[in-house]
């Protein structure tokens, strides 16, 4: 390990930020162009989709903020129903590919500049097919996760509150209510901790042989020792995501301005999302070669460089030695 690459364990929250900031300013011309073919498609169908359910589904859309539908009355309208559900996995279908492709691309380049590699835009885009159904996978493996853990914590709310609410006619006593708090706050947290756990994953997918469960075990095991650094990280992220999604809901969507601010605010909203989509995948992508180099797993640039070029071949190669991706076994760790 260089002495380059040994500094990494030691970068902090404004190091990690300096750093993503200076990958992407020195290759801004690679970026620019990655955020142009995939991130600004991903951050309009994600703002866009709700105004274009409004203007096309209007009944569907009106029924939908009144009141809570039950799954008969929306046969009601059978056909505007089918229309609206196929319009919404379509959405879901494309927002999930720009969403692969944003980051294949990201963290292929992001790598790319830990060597002295030249990359232009035609290599990254002929990478993206080779590595995007791995990232497809992890992500399939996590949303099952996501969907057990939430499913099993509305289990126990259910039977937690449930049975004592009919009991009290209908009122929950103090102490269940606190109960139900408690385990509502543990289950953010272990939402959070998903997260972190499928962000870095997707890295781990794209840079070594692992993905899906040994991808997710894999940054499991990375991320001990930078835990609380990459929580932190996380939260500001996606509490600047919500920012700028409540901005663009609130000044674009049920804003009061004339058509020009909404068109200036809704383009800034846009903007800002975009860049805060792009700023993110770098970051977890520093992060990751932060969690390497503190574990001491050394990546030799040179084999590096030779993986990355594999990729433009067709055929898939690690980026990572083997012998390189184990976590030291130590009575330390």
């Amino acid at each position: 390990m260089d002495s380059e690459e040994e500094g990494l364990q030691f970068l902090g929250f404004f190091g990690i930020y300096r750093e993503a900031y200076n990958i992407i300013t020195s290759r801004r011309k690679i970026f620019s162009q990655i955020t142009l073919a995939f991130v600004l498609p991903l951050s309009f169908i994600y703002l866009a989709q709700t105004k274009i359910s409004d203007l096309f589904f209007p009944k569907m859309m009106h029924n939908q903020e009144k009141e809570l539908l039950t799954f008969f009355a929306y046969f009601r309208l059978s056909s505007e129903f089918t229309a609206f559900l196929i319009f919404k996995v379509m959405y879901l279908i494309f927002l999930l590919v720009l969403s692969l492709f944003s980051t294949s691309a990201i963290v292929y380049t992001v790598a790319c500049a830990y060597t002295t590699k030249e990359i232009t835009f035609v290599k990254v885009a002929s990478v993206v097919p080779t590595v995007w159904k791995r990232l497809m996978i992890t992500f399939l493996w996590t949303s099952i996760v996501m969907f057990l853990y939430n499913f099993f914590t509305m289990i126990i709310l259910f039977f937690l509150v449930v049975p004592v609410s009919l009991s009290h006619g209908g009122r929950t006593p103090a102490a269940i209510d606190i109960l139900s708090n408690i385990v509502v706050i543990i289950w953010a947290i272990g939402f959070v901790y998903v997260s972190v756990i499928w962000h870095l994953a997707s890295v781990v997918s794209v840079l070594e042989e692992s993905y899906g469960y040994k991808a997710f075990l894999k940054s499991k095991a990375l991320i001990k020792g930078k835990m609380w650094i990459t929580l932190v990280i996380f939260i500001k992220l996606e509490f600047s995501f919500m920012v700028a999604l409540y901005a663009f809901h609130n000044l674009v969507d049920n804003g009061r301005t004339g058509l020009m601010g909404k068109v200036i605010l809704g383009l800034f909203c846009f903007s800002l999302l975009s860049i805060l989509i792009s700023f993110a995948l770098v970051i977890q992508t520093v992060v990751y070669f932060v969690c390497k180099s503190y574990h001491h797993e050394n990546i030799d640039k040179s084999c590096l460089d030779e993986h990355l070029d594999a990729y433009n071949l067709g055929d898939y190669v690690p980026l990572i030695k083997d012998k390189d991706i184990q976590l030291e076994q130590s009575s330390e760790v």
